[in-house]
């Protein structure tokens, strides 16, 4: 029952933090740069912020970033002509315009976190997390929308119209947030948080989680050139012999079934109400004919040159990412309706891999809601941790050795492992065990831009392939990011399409109401040629 009373009471925070939030905005309902939660102690902002945060990333972002890259369509068997905005792409200052308002209003708690007066040094700890946890998420806005409010940000009536910093400056910041936390953290100082809703206090762990995304934002960098190529070169060759994450990142404040506030916002988003029912992105939200392609081995035969590297190649997770209609994943070309090629008459949509991790529903109800309420959100998985390892030795061989091949390999079976498709036992005695990453692994060695084989953009196109179906309906973000940068994996535009994928959003309308002096303004078309507004990583 303290479980039960310690959860309503973490959900309830925060709900009542984005209500404040809201509340205390300049004369609009948008403005997340006032903030209203400076009477509050950093064991209760800890996870306030790790949950706002999280609920967007994998609702709305997780969305946008699954239809970009095409892993998800909309239901055109039910819907005249869904996601018509997603798939032209339709960019304006509404076009998902959340994203931005949540996180950075979630962005604030860590803020608030990391500013607040301890003179004791009882929160030490409390900060270190803080600031990994606010790198993670500085980081998602400013590689979707480049320059952004970052040094004058978050200072509530203290300056309700910050400026606007630069990509590169956000960046080092970040990067040096990442530095002082690891220090913090190294110098034992201050209470264990109790609530630690991610490693429940494990400094070693949130130090490897602190170094990996320091990674991340370092391999973003990969095309820079001129003082940001050698500064990125000195921060790399510092993470020589460095501890990486090797788990999946997960946050859990106690979600449940008891009500529509308390479940994985995922879940509520997209699967199932506490009461039961469908969630309101169920029926729209199925697997693209792209995803399927790839997941089914192109067994339709689609003569594209993007699929002929998955012929043949029955992919192992397929039925623990998608339901099966027909034996095989059934997805919808986006763009197109029923009638159209690429419309099946059955259509897939995320399953229990998903859905609930680990194991199977005893049923499909009652048993299943609760298991996909109850589910921890993630924030990073194993396999993403790898797939980095696995670009930065192939890139930076004397700084990270030459196991590029080992972590590729290794982020496969992590994601194997995640979505819960290790093996299967023959039911005929004796049982025999089945490595079904290990036979998948064969299956695709040879397959240049699948396994690790031939040419380094071979190697490069394989690693970010792997790691767009290990995050699908996962951290797709990530994927979208990759793309931007490296092209890869090749994605094909819907059917209606008038523009390439975006390079960034446009700013939403909320700091063009309350921040108008200082955003910069976006046109339609900029966001799809490379210019002064592209994310900084993304211009060469």
């Amino acid at each position: 029952m303290k479980n039960i009373k310690l959860t309503t009471a973490v959900l309830s925070l925060s709900m009542l933090f984005a209500s404040v939030s809201c509340n205390r905005y300049l004369d609009v309902n948008e403005d997340p740069n006032n903030i209203g939660i400076d009477k509050v102690t950093p064991n209760e902002l800890l996870p306030v912020g790790i949950t706002l945060t999280y609920a967007k990333q994998s609702q709305t972002l997780n969305r946008f970033a699954s239809v970009a890259m095409n892993s998800t369509a909309g239901n055109s068997l039910v819907y005249g002509a869904p996601f018509i905005d997603d798939y032209k792409p339709n960019v304006s200052n509404t076009f998902y315009n959340d994203v931005w308002d949540s996180i950075f209003r979630g962005i604030a708690n860590f803020q608030q976190i990391i500013v607040f007066n301890d003179p004791t040094k009882k929160y030490t700890q409390h900060k270190a997390m803080a600031m990994i946890m606010k790198a993670n998420y500085v980081q998602i806005l400013t590689d979707l929308y480049g320059d952004m409010p970052y040094s004058e940000a978050w200072k509530g009536q203290d300056n309700l119209t910050p400026k606007y910093d630069k990509g590169e400056d956000i960046y080092k910041a970040s990067i040096a947030d990442l530095e002082s936390a690891i220090a913090l953290l190294n110098s034992n100082t201050g209470d264990t948080p109790t609530a630690d809703i991610v490693f429940k206090g494990d400094k070693t762990k949130w130090k490897a989680f602190a170094n990996t995304l320091k990674l991340r934002y370092l391999l973003r960098m990969s095309n820079v050139t001129g003082a940001m190529a050698t500064y990125r070169d000195q921060k790399l060759a510092s993470l020589s012999g460095a501890q990486f994450i090797d788990q999946d990142v997960l946050e859990n404040p106690g979600y449940s079934a008891a009500n529509d506030a308390q479940q994985n916002p995922f879940t509520n988003f997209y699967v199932r109400t506490s009461s039961g029912n469908n969630a309101a992105n169920f029926s729209i939200n199925v697997a693209s004919e792209h995803e399927a392609l790839v997941l089914n081995g192109n067994m339709e035969g689609d003569t594209r040159p993007v699929y002929q590297k998955f012929n043949g190649i029955v992919d192992g997770r397929r039925g623990r990412m998608f339901t099966l209609p027909g034996g095989k994943v059934q997805g919808i070309r986006q763009g197109n309706l029923p009638g159209q090629p690429g419309v099946p008459t059955a259509v897939s949509r995320f399953t229990y891999g998903i859905t609930i991790g680990k194991g199977t529903p005893e049923n499909t109800g009652a048993d299943y809601t609760a298991k996909a309420s109850a589910k921890s959100g993630c924030i990073m998985t194993r396999a993403e941790s790898k797939f980095l390892q696995a670009e930065a030795a192939l890139r930076y061989p004397g700084i990270f050795g030459g196991d590029a091949e080992g972590n590729f390999k290794a982020g496969i079976r992590a994601s194997f492992e995640f979505f819960d498709a290790i093996d299967h036992t023959v039911p005929v005695p004796p049982a025999t065990p089945i490595d079904i990453p290990g036979l998948y692994l064969t299956a695709i060695a040879a397959r240049p831009g699948l396994g690790w084989t031939g040419t380094d953009a071979n190697k490069l196109d394989a690693i970010m392939t792997q790691k767009w179906i290990a995050l699908t309906g996962v951290n797709p973000e990530q994927s979208f990011f990759d793309y931007t940068r490296t092209g890869f994996p090749v994605t094909p535009l819907a059917t209606v399409s008038s523009n390439p994928k975006p390079n960034r959003l446009i700013y939403p309308l909320s700091e063009y109401i309350g921040n108008a002096s200082n955003v910069p303004g976006i046109s339609n078309s900029d966001v799809f040629s490379k210019n002064q507004y592209t994310p900084f990583w993304a211009r060469n």
